[in-house]
């Protein structure tokens, strides 16, 4: 698992926040208003559309509508959307599957972390990611 996240995956969470649920954009209007190319557009928009989120219409008239709430939607969701399958069951120090004979030195507290990043990724919805409140923040800690 990497602890980092590639320029797409804030671009796709850009995306949805700027699409008005509902309501179809031209792409050049979308890919203006999140600083891309109408040629990279897709490849961003496209994950978003099998997953359910966002429909696209082709042609000259087309474009994209948000058909999910920012609310429905967890950070993780569009992480994993995005970036692909967060458990890999790769070993952070092997490189390749941990052993349950032989597990690593890091695997348990390895492990620990990962569970509670996953669950907080899980519980953070678009909107909240989007629009923090301190109310939201103060309320998990």
């Amino acid at each position: 698992m990497r602890l980092e996240l590639t320029k797409r995956c804030e671009l796709a969470l850009q995306a949805m926040a700027t699409l008005p649920h509902g309501r179809q954009v031209p792409g050049r209007d979308l890919a203006r208003s999140i600083g891309v190319s109408i040629h990279y557009l897709p490849q961003i928009m496209t994950p978003l559309v099998k997953a359910g989120w966002v429909s696209s219409a082709p042609g000259r008239n087309g474009g994209y509508t948000r058909t999910a709430t920012l609310a429905s939607v967890s950070a993780l969701e569009l992480i994993e959307a995005i970036e692909g399958p967060t458990d890999t069951g790769t070993c952070v120090l092997k490189g390749g599957p941990c052993d349950d004979e032989e597990q690593c030195t890091l695997h348990v507290p390895w492990s620990r972390a990962r569970t509670a990043l996953l669950a907080e990724l899980g519980r953070t919805t678009l909107a909240e990611a989007t629009h923090p409140s301190t109310d939201t923040k103060e309320g998990r800690r």
